[in-house]
């Protein structure tokens, strides 16, 4: 029988640049014409951000977001390191970099072989530079699992639970960042050049309806409404729960130690329409947080797409893929933290399950 450990954690891109660049998503959606000005008022916004934009822009509170965050990341490693996994399973969202146009699955299991990946591709989209100072092109070894991969599909596929694979990755892009930045950020002293586990990538098709129309990422308000017109819906938070089930129990049934990730943050600003792209919504993530502290899988499971969707919380169903996980395997919440934030467009969450 498999040994597992769960995980959660986000892959935040800015984390990757220094202070000076964290808040620059925010800055993008102030210079956006079309958000009425008493929006973007720093006067007007609620206290956190207002505290943490300061007279500086953010940048004092870009150092304290970056150190919770880093401490954060630091539990989940040494977590890694005692459970010593033979393969690090990870529920990661493509944004618009592996599948485009010819092809969005709602999930797909990605058995790559070892595969050189470029950590900062995502950045070159923001024109920042790295916190190491490395050459924008650097690359290191993702270690592939392609066996483990091949299993997990067969079996969730002999199960009834419909799953699409892949043997190689698009040609021409970065690496899908929700996979990259956590080996990264596992890595983070080595800027995941170090890192010496195998990494097993499993794409949830978490933008649905924003994937092609926004390109998976951020538009003006004028774009989205004049012009949008918006693609097919992502899987249901309720059939990402089940997929992790699926997968929980085809690893069960291996002599493997396997550590399940879930890699996003929280609600996105960018996503969050009803709030003008300039804060995540905070009080839908505090709710899910409280149920995750709780063990409330009941309120987990009765999130609807459209909440989802209304809430900016897209790329929370790899969370509902780790929680289908535990929940099938029984594993209990031994610690998490929550760290909130008005201005660096996500609030970050982070899990261990024993």
């Amino acid at each position: 029988m498999a040994s597992i450990l769960g995980l959660g954690m986000t892959h935040y891109p800015m984390l990757l640049s220094p202070n000076a660049q964290m808040s620059m998503l925010l800055r993008g959606t102030l210079s956006d014409p079309d958000i009425p000005a008493e929006h973007k008022d720093p006067a007007n916004w609620p206290e956190l951000g207002r505290r943490e934009w300061s007279d500086d822009f953010g940048l004092a509170a870009a150092a304290d977001h970056r150190a919770a965050l880093l401490e954060a990341l630091r539990i989940c490693r040494r977590e890694l390191d005692e459970f010593e996994p033979d393969v690090v399973l990870v529920w990661g969202d493509d944004q618009y970099e592996n599948f485009r146009e010819e092809v969005v699955p709602p999930f797909c299991v990605l058995a790559y072989p070892d595969t050189q990946v470029e950590p900062f591709g995502v950045l070159r989209r923001f024109g920042a530079p790295n916190i190491w100072n490395l050459p924008d092109d650097t690359t290191y070894t993702m270690r592939g699992a392609q066996a483990v991969a091949k299993g997990v599909v067969s079996d969730v596929l002999a199960a009834g639970f419909d799953c699409a694979y892949s043997y190689q990755p698009r040609q021409g892009i970065h690496f899908p960042h929700s996979f990259a930045n956590t080996q990264t950020f596992l890595d983070y002293e080595n800027a995941g050049r170090k890192f010496p586990y195998p990494i097993l990538p499993i794409a949830v098709n978490c933008y649905g309806e924003l994937v092609i129309a926004r390109r998976g990422g951020m538009a003006k308000f004028a774009e989205i409404l004049r012009t949008e017109v918006v693609d097919p819906p992502g899987p249901s938070p309720l059939r990402c729960f089940e997929l992790g089930r699926a997968i929980a129990q085809s690893i069960q049934n291996t002599d493997l130690r396997v550590a399940m990730i879930a890699s996003s943050s929280w609600s996105h600003a960018f996503l969050n329409d009803k709030d003008w792209h300039i804060r995540p919504d905070m009080a839908s993530d505090r709710r899910l947080y409280a149920a995750l502290t709780e063990g409330d899988l009941d309120t987990w499971k009765s999130v609807t797409g459209k909440q989802i969707v209304e809430a900016g919380q897209h790329e929370m169903l790899n969370w509902f893929c780790l929680l289908g996980a535990m929940d099938a395997l029984d594993m209990k919440l031994t610690w998490s933290d929550f760290v909130e934030t008005e201005i660096f467009n996500s609030n970050k969450a982070f899990a261990v399950y024993h």
